[in-house]
């Protein structure tokens, strides 16, 4: 026993525990004794970059630099009855030490806690921690450890380090900051923060930045103003290539003024919706991420300078592109996947989705005006007739007499049913489009073609034509007249656009533009030869 207590209370440095053995209350035990070769004596010095013995840590394994620590047998010479593990116990948040050739990293936890007292010694603990090494066959740099005396806070032995790595130690010290002076700091730096934040994107419920769009009109269109709309061309060749969705593009829609008809609105899956200048130059004039969930349906308010949006947030918002405020924002009870201005009264919108009801919002109260209620399932699309006492809802309805529902006539200021004896095919029909000059509606099909319908009462369907050629399959693929009639603009599931003939139903031209489904596609209201295509795959691309 006598020779067990002489042995804890010798200053030898010597160990019998292996290295990384732990005490019973959890704390590291001494192994800087462990006998080592003079090459792999890490605990004296090490090889620096510039050839020459530098001071360093005690390591006790070769290939683990993580298990670093002090020299604590050296320390306990001092103090037999301190517990150095317990005061010399390294914080684990410690940034890691970075290459010599890497910027020069944060600076130590001890520099940034320092007492004001103690600026002298944070500053000479400081110049110790940036020790850059890397022991041979480890390919990741470890973590640093200052080779200095816990108690007294001096420079560890070794003075014949080079005076690069010198210079770079004493580039970590951070000045002293004044109490008084901290809370500006801490400010300064979530104000920095959230500049890294806004650069990155725009966060949901953010107000967007305003529109900064030239007050002239675009030189390609100016010369079309003044003229009547004559006839529509057939485009060839793609003339921009629009990208910046990260999912999927709903629709497309350019803008229904023709002074300002160079803008085109996009509507994407990935949350948010865009205004490019799809004429001049191809860039994205601004982004809104102003809902948390996917955007089905947008669209521009008649006067071209506010745009409607929502989405499966079930979230509503009117946004005011000239100062980026938000003029009307609700929430509905169900999904949003169609939403129509009334043609006459434009503070009235209509909007459906996954509900069986659909619902009629007055922008200056706020609030559901009339609600139009019928056994369906979900309204696929919406349509106001000419002079808005009537409009027409596609819906997905699942039943035996589902034939019966799949397009429904109602009375606007009535919310009264009109018909719904209009298309008796089995296939659901997910957008409608009405011809700008005939009283005539066209529908698109589940069974890969598009149906015309006599868009006065008791809206029949026309038998003797019908477009086919393209492929829905499953898709809401959407179609569009052009703006003098003659032509007739639809997408396709399988990536093409097609253009067909109104009088004669045949096919004028296949465009080959996506590699996934063409879901919208719209002809531009005052140039003749130029269209816009959206797709499954994100991307929109405008045609000339």
């Amino acid at each position: 026993m006598a020779s067990l207590v002489a042995y804890e209370d010798s200053d030898s440095e010597a160990e019998t525990e292996p290295a990384g053995s732990f005490h019973p209350v959890g704390q590291m035990e001494d192994t800087s004794a462990m006998l080592r070769p003079p090459e792999q004596d890490f605990g004296s010095r090490v090889l620096d970059a510039t050839g020459g013995w530098a001071p360093s840590l005690v390591c006790g394994s070769h290939d683990d630099p993580t298990t670093c620590r002090l020299p604590l047998a050296r320390l306990w010479s001092q103090d037999p009855g301190s517990c150095p593990s317990q005061r010399l116990r390294w914080p684990r948040p410690e940034p890691e030490a970075t290459l010599p050739a890497s910027p020069p990293a944060r600076p130590s936890l001890w520099t940034s806690q320092a007492p004001a007292g103690h600026v002298p010694l944070a500053a000479a603990r400081s110049k110790q921690v940036r020790v850059c090494w890397e022991p041979s066959g480890s390919p990741k740099p470890s973590l640093p450890k200052p080779s200095l005396d816990a108690r007294t806070g001096s420079e560890g032995p070794g003075k014949g380090s080079s005076s690069l790595q010198r210079k770079r130690r004493e580039d970590c010290v951070v000045p002293y900051i004044p109490k008084r002076l901290r809370p500006l700091q801490a400010l300064s730096t979530e104000t920095d923060s959230g500049k890294d934040t806004e650069a990155r994107g725009p966060l949901a419920g953010r107000v967007p930045a305003p529109l900064c769009v030239a007050p002239e009109v675009s030189e390609f269109i100016q010369p079309y103003l003044d003229s009547q709309y004559k006839e529509t061309k057939i485009p060839k060749t793609v003339l921009f290539h629009l990208r910046g969705h990260r999912g999927p593009v709903n629709s497309v829609q350019w803008c229904p003024v023709s002074a300002r008809s160079h803008m085109l609105l996009s509507t994407s899956m990935d949350k948010t919706f865009k205004v490019w200048n799809a004429v001049d130059s191809g860039s994205c004039l601004q982004t809104y991420s102003l809902h948390s969930e996917a955007v089905r349906a947008a669209r521009w308010s008649p006067c071209g300078r506010r745009i409607l949006s929502g989405g499966f947030d079930f979230a509503l918002h009117l946004t005011d592109l000239e100062t980026g405020t938000q003029l009307f924002s609700s929430q509905s009870d169900f999904r949003i996947t169609a939403l129509r201005f009334h043609p006459r009264d434009h503070s009235v919108f209509v909007c459906g989705g996954f509900s069986s009801e659909m619902k009629a919002w007055d922008i200056r109260t706020s609030k559901v005006v009339r609600s139009y209620k019928a056994t369906i399932q979900q309204t696929l699309d919406i349509l106001f007739l000419r002079e808005g006492s009537e409009f027409l809802s596609s819906t997905d309805a699942s039943s035996r007499d589902s034939a019966d529902r799949t397009i429904i006539a109602w009375d606007f200021q009535s919310s009264a049913k009109i018909s719904n004896q209009i298309f008796h095919e089995r296939y659901t029909c997910p957008s409608l489009t009405l011809h700008p000059r005939e009283p005539v509606f066209l529908a698109q099909t589940n069974g890969n073609y598009l149906a015309l319908f006599s868009a006065v009462w008791p809206y029949r369907m026309s038998r003797r034509r019908r477009y086919e050629g393209h492929k829905v399959e499953g898709y809401s693929v959407g179609c569009e007249c052009s703006p003098d009639g003659d032509l007739l603009l639809t997408g396709s599931a399988d990536g093409r656009t097609l253009v067909y003939s109104f009088r004669t139903a045949s096919r004028a031209r296949t465009l080959h533009g996506h590699t996934q489904a063409c879901v919208g596609a719209t002809f531009h209201p005052v140039l003749p030869a130029m269209l816009a295509t959206c797709s499954w795959e994100g991307d929109v691309k405008i045609w000339h």
